[in-house]
């Protein structure tokens, strides 16, 4: 048998465990760095309508351009596009961790280039933009978290437990790649592991969905092999709800 399919076969178990217990688990799906057409890009919609679940993808917006906006004109709805801070420049001191919209520069402009891009972002893709402020790095100062509804972006996403006291902000949890070691694929180990933890999550009484955080433009074969059969199983399974990413933030 197939690593993949030793894969799919704990995964569906750690589910038929949700379902041995009279429960349903959410799961959303985010990818991020978008900015034009590509393989990878066209790899990734693939994959999400063969499995037909919904995919918000996190489209950086200043180097976005009308390309992706007739690239996705075609997809289904449930494709949506949220906006990838403004330009994923890094704007940190030297030394310190990458950050977009960190404390380092007055929060007035850190506003204003969000505001910027909201605009771009909701003239190329109309309806399929949502307004939800994705931070590059995961990383946002907590003045300009608390002020991203001056920007017209109500909604919020980060990492892990980031910003969880926020009621609009919905995490991802599951991030595929191994960026610590050169962007290849985490592992199945560590997935799992992570899958198991945040279920377990879950069944205590966490409401938030699990949520699976990609980046097409990085993958390697490790990281599209699990994607697909973390899908084929996630996708259908009894146990999980794919809730419309829209429907998720209440927006």
């Amino acid at each position: 048998m197939s690593s993949a399919d030793d894969l799919a076969r704990t995964l569906r178990d750690l589910l038929d465990g949700v379902a041995r217990r009279g429960s349903r688990i959410a799961f959303w799906w985010r990818d991020d760095d978008a900015v034009a057409p590509s393989a990878a890009l066209d790899d990734l919609l693939a994959a999400a309508a063969r499995h037909g679940v919904p995919l918000a993808l996190a489209v950086i917006p200043e180097p976005a351009g009308a390309a992706l906006a007739d690239r996705l004109a075609g997809e289904p709805r449930r494709v949506v596009v949220l906006q990838h801070g403004f330009a994923h420049r890094n704007h940190a001191p030297a030394g310190a961790k990458a950050a977009e919209l960190g404390a380092d520069r007055p929060a007035d402009i850190v506003l204003a280039e969000l505001v910027a891009g909201r605009h771009r972002l909701a003239g190329l893709f109309g309806g399929r933009f949502l307004p939800v402020l994705t931070p590059p790095w995961n990383r946002v100062c907590d003045v300009v978290a608390r002020r991203r509804a001056e920007a017209g972006l109500p909604g919020l996403t980060t990492f892990a437990r980031m910003h969880a006291g926020d009621p609009h902000c919905l995490n991802t949890h599951l991030d595929i790649v191994d960026w610590k070691r050169g962007r290849v694929f985490a592992g199945q180990a560590k997935m799992l592991k992570v899958l198991q933890e945040e279920i377990d999550r879950r069944l205590a009484g966490d409401p938030a969905p699990i949520g699976l955080l990609t980046h097409h433009l990085v993958h390697d074969q490790g990281c599209r092999d699990f994607l697909e059969a973390f899908l084929s199983v996630a996708a259908t399974h009894p146990a999980v709800d794919w809730p419309p990413v829209g429907a998720l933030f209440e927006i």
